[in-house]
């Protein structure tokens, strides 16, 4: 990880850009430059944290944890091949690429993989980018705006007209532009793009990118000046991974934990680092969908399911009662034998519960498809895993109504069902105690959990 400054100046990072171009910029190029390329050290263990760091800060993907860990756990394993099969944005795989471990990720949330992916390009030439990118904004400027008929209600709730309209004018450009340019520099640019999105929403956004239309904001900011200075970044990130020497061959594969891929080769995995979702009912699929409106992937809540949800893990109430699963055949599901009675007592439990409440929510459905799904993740990692490899989970446990899961035991014994031969778990930190007003009150942890074998 490269955690000094690297202080660039303006005739180096903004070659790419004509003399009319650097109005682009709020602040001198230099100045934007220097304060956008200075690297701190980590605070803490959370995502918030790889905001500070080269390429890791070109998107805010908070599911997540710190990529100076990560990186420092690939160093102390020193692996020749590393996995995470949650690759999420990316996280592990550039912790590894700046090791010099060969990576693979999965990740089967489409929107998601294609910003890993794209993050990967780190290693072009950044005066292309500029340059691409400079011919992106001549074209969004000559722009006719365009007309704002049938905006998609998130959309109308997040933006003021003519912020919309720019938006509208960089998507466009960007489809004119698509041809002009490799598919690496192409992907930069709807990154650039797809990460100005918030900043230029005058509403609020949760801790967890969910979206508060309710919620205001004091500034915002223009998306011209926006998609420069998020140029700016990209740019002088390129050339602090390329003169550090970091790897640059990491793969993001669109595809399913649950399966074997066929890109790996068998028993070829030294390491495994990555957090899966969380039994919590946290929506995943929903943590994009306001940049998936935008690129017009989906056209409201409704079709997350389609698109998104019934490729990744079945880790909130809303995924399990739009599959209308039936309990009692999950619970038959051979991949959970080795927890089957303590799942059962949790889920009727829940299944009982959940009758006296408003809501109703398919928690008891949820936690049942839940392990079933992490038992077949373990099955698949057996598969590509080294006999000695060593596995790294970062998770937390669960407690929907008040029931207590016991996540760590669990996916523990599933892991050794699958064949895996120890595992442990490391607690980091105790969850569910800030908020004293919350109606359950059970102690939560998240924490390690290693697997050996």
């Amino acid at each position: 990880m490269i955690r000094s400054a690297h202080i660039l100046g303006a005739h180096e990072i903004c070659r790419g850009f004509g003399p009319e171009q650097q109005d682009l910029f709020e602040l001198p190029i230099s100045t934007l430059i220097q304060r956008r390329t200075a690297v701190r050290s980590a605070r803490s263990g959370t995502f918030t944290d790889n905001m500070k760091l080269p390429v890791h800060r070109w998107f805010r993907y908070s599911a997540g944890f710190s990529a100076e860990w990560a990186e420092q756990l690939i160093r102390e394993r020193n692996p020749s091949t590393v996995l995470d099969p949650f690759a999420g944005s990316g996280t592990t795989l550039l912790a590894a690429e700046s090791v010099g471990s060969l990576a693979y990720g999965y990740e089967s949330h489409p929107f998601v993989a294609r910003i890993a992916a794209a993050k990967t390009h780190w290693n072009q030439a950044d005066g292309r980018l500029l340059g691409a990118a400079e011919e992106l904004l001549r074209i969004a400027r000559q722009h006719t705006l365009p007309k704002l008929d049938n905006v998609p209600n998130l959309l109308g709730k997040c933006y003021t007209p003519d912020v919309l309209q720019k938006l509208y004018s960089l998507r466009d450009a960007y489809t004119c532009c698509t041809d002009l340019f490799d598919h690496a520099i192409s992907e930069l640019l709807w990154l650039a793009i797809t990460s100005i999105l918030r900043s230029c929403s005058f509403v609020g956004t949760a801790q967890w990118q969910y979206v508060l239309p309710n919620k205001r904001k004091i500034k915002t900011a223009d998306p011209f000046q926006a998609f420069g200075q998020k140029i700016a970044d990209f740019a002088a990130d390129m050339i602090v991974l390329r003169d550090s020497g970091c790897r640059s061959d990491s793969k993001v594969l669109l595809h399913d934990a649950r399966a074997a891929p066929d890109a790996i080769p068998r028993e070829s995995i030294d390491l495994v680092v990555t957090s899966p979702p969380y039994p919590n009912n946290y929506d995943y699929a929903d943590a994009t969908r306001l940049e998936m409106t935008f690129w017009g992937e989906i056209q409201g809540w409704g079709d997350l399911q389609e698109v998104v949800r019934q490729f990744i893990i079945r880790s909130c109430s809303q995924h399990a009662t739009a599959e209308k699963l039936n309990l009692q055949i999950l619970l038959r599901t051979p991949v959970v034998d080795s927890i089957r009675d303590e799942l059962s007592a949790v889920c009727n439990e829940l299944a009982t519960i959940r009758q006296t409440k408003g809501g109703k929510k398919a928690y008891h459905t949820m936690i049942a498809a839940y392990f079933c799904d992490l038992s077949k993740v373990f099955q698949a990692l057996r598969t590509v895993c080294k006999a000695g490899c060593t596995l790294c989970f970062v998770i937390g446990d669960s407690a929907p109504y008040g029931v207590y899961a016991p996540v760590e035991l669990w996916l523990g014994k599933l892991a050794l069902a699958a064949g895996f031969k120890s595992y442990s778990f490391e607690k980091l930190r105790d969850r569910n105690i800030k908020w004293m007003n919350r109606k359950h009150r059970v102690p939560l942890k998240e924490g390690r959990l290693w697997i050996r074998g």
